[in-house]
């Protein structure tokens, strides 16, 4: 493999962009185990080594999935895969609400339930999906460096986290990764996000790259995003947001086909030109979609490209916020 990126400071060797295995599960639309074992399968055939999942997707039906395709494929695929796998969202049993945990005890749990499902010994990278306010983020990095001393995880990492909580974090244990929406129509990142990662040596990871579809050649159609749970509440994909930013995204569909480049390829190029230290994991459930994904990997940028993408979609074009108020529940904001 070639053009390869660390998982962090002291991590392993990965491709630039990695596998979102949520659109494993019916999120996005209907997705099958067969579906499932074809990405991953052209994922092997292609070097594509880094995917990851996280315990609430499908309830576990990812993490599963995942551990299915590495059982009947044997040693090769479990030697071959870096997977990253999440904790701390849960329904609170009382009130059913959707709360976070980020007890030692109760992420060590569940880690060991991902362990099983996913069929290896060791993840390659353990994050904490969302923070719990109520207990301090240097406790709750303890908590994460003694599930690496046990051998359950290599790595540690979280998931939509301030720049202050990083450093706070990292002054306890390293922070491999922390991952975060980051795409042409989502660079709040930008303010702080980006460059901590960088000064600390951690890996930014990059999940939506691509818009959830916005920043493609097809994108979701409003009768089938009102049919889905996340999309149907999400501003960006209710009108009259949704109408908006297809005809502002289509001048970028049509600067991508005089370049004769996929619009995915183009964004995902654009993405990894923004640091060597951004890893961006695109979910699909389609081989000609992953395709365009890989091809991004491969076009090198210059100044004039870039500039030319961010006068036809500058910083805050998009319309609508990239979460409803309930989807805002958990990540930290920050400026």
């Amino acid at each position: 493999m070639k053009n390869l990126r660390k998982l962090g400071k002291y991590g392993p060797e990965i491709m630039p962009v990695g596998i979102g295995a949520m659109s494993f599960t019916n999120v996005y639309g209907k997705c099958d185990t067969d579906q499932a074992f074809k990405i991953l399968k052209y994922a092997m055939e292609n070097g594509v080594n880094h995917v990851d999942t996280a315990n609430i997707y499908g309830a576990g039906v990812s993490e599963e999935r995942i551990g299915k395709f590495i059982a009947n494929t044997g040693k090769t695929a479990k030697e071959f895969f870096r997977i990253a796998t999440k904790a701390s969202i849960w329904t609170d049993p009382k009130t059913k609400a959707r709360a976070f945990n980020n007890n030692g005890r109760y992420l060590e749990d569940e880690l060991t339930k991902s362990l099983k499902r996913l069929g290896v010994e060791c993840v390659d990278l353990f994050y904490v999906h969302r923070r719990d306010p109520n207990i301090e983020i240097e406790e709750v990095t303890d908590s994460l460096a003694k599930l690496v001393k046990k051998g359950m995880t290599r790595l540690i990492g979280y998931s939509e986290i301030a720049p202050s909580s990083l450093r706070r974090a990292n002054a306890v244990h390293h922070v491999a990764a922390v991952q975060s929406e980051y795409s042409l129509s989502t660079r709040s990142v930008e303010m702080g996000l980006v460059q901590t990662c960088d000064e600390l040596g951690t890996s930014l990871v990059a999940y939506s790259p691509l818009g959830r579809s916005l920043l493609t050649d097809n994108p979701i159609k409003i009768e089938k995003a009102k049919s889905l749970d996340f999309l149907g509440s999400n501003p960006r994909f209710n009108s009259p947001n949704y109408e908006e930013n297809i005809d502002l995204t289509n001048k970028l569909r049509e600067y991508s086909k005089g370049k004769n480049i996929p619009t995915a390829s183009l964004v995902i190029a654009w993405l990894l030109a923004k640091g060597d230290h951004i890893i961006p994991i695109p979910g699909t459930r389609s081989i000609t979609h992953f395709k365009e994904i890989i091809e991004g990997t491969k076009i090198l940028f210059n100044k004039g490209l870039i500039n030319d993408i961010e006068k036809i979609l500058p910083i805050g074009w998009a319309h609508g916020e990239r979460y409803s108020s309930s989807q805002w529940i958990g990540p930290e904001k920050y400026c």
